[in-house]
């Protein structure tokens, strides 16, 4: 077992999901829910398939496409998520609603 891979992949996927939707998600399962240990089990299971399949498809594709034209087609397409989640803060539309404003004048 590789222990440097291992670590660097538990630690990136673990800030990964730290606040991501499937842990909201989690959480609002979980609030709903009186059985915390099956919706523990429910989304591990869940988040063990979906790592199943990324790392079998990651496996399949480094072998057509290059690794590093993969890191930087993955590094763009981050890139784009940051941009358009950041863009209402570059843009100055933070605060701004559509049109229901909620002060009284």
């Amino acid at each position: 077992m590789d222990a440097p891979l291992l670590l660097s992949t538990f630690l990136t996927v673990f800030l990964a999901e730290l606040g991501d939707k499937t842990q909201l998600a989690t959480v609002a399962i979980s609030g709903t829910s009186d059985r915390p240990l099956a919706v523990f089990l429910g989304s591990s299971t869940a988040l063990v398939v979906a790592s199943l399949l990324g790392a079998l498809a990651g496996g399949s594709v480094a072998m057509v496409i290059p690794s590093g034209l993969l890191q930087l087609i993955a590094s763009f397409g981050f890139l784009l998520i940051g941009t358009r989640l950041l863009w209402p803060f570059l843009a100055g539309d933070v605060g701004e609603t559509d049109g229901n404003s909620s002060t009284n004048s």
